[in-house]
């Protein structure tokens, strides 16, 4: 590779395809690894208080859950995000707002931006308590 040809346009243009396809690539493998591996998950059981479709550009399913220990002391809130791709459960949810739940959750760290939830909880199950 000579001096003229690495000073043309052809040579930066081919130089930034690359980079811009390496990037794009990198931000995809970066979303597989997170969206497949959660975190943590478990349950949560509570009284549903909150549910809502919220959000500008990106509407997403945030809701918060109302946990007692002993009854007289004030709740602790727990938000959540619900799977914004998930229409039936959140009917399902909507559905359940003020009665007691168990919610099964996944934790998912260090997404990129709040368009998936905005919460790091997202839930893919509900069910009544007993």
């Amino acid at each position: 590779m000579d001096r003229l040809s690495v000073l043309s346009p052809a040579f930066w243009m081919s130089v930034l395809r690359w980079t811009a396809l390496l990037l794009v690539l990198a931000l995809g493998v970066y979303l597989l690894v997170v969206f497949n591996w959660s975190y943590s998950d478990g349950d949560r059981a509570g009284y549903l208080q909150k549910f809502s479709r919220k959000g500008w550009v990106c509407k997403t399913y945030e809701g918060e859950l109302a946990m007692t220990t002993v009854p007289g002391l004030a709740p602790v809130i727990w938000p959540f995000s619900a799977q914004m791709w998930d229409e039936d459960l959140a009917k399902q949810i909507n559905g359940l707002l003020g009665k007691k739940v168990v919610l099964h959750y996944r934790e998912y760290r260090y997404l990129p931006s709040t368009c998936f939830g905005e919460t790091a909880y997202f839930v893919d199950t509900v069910k009544p308590a007993e």
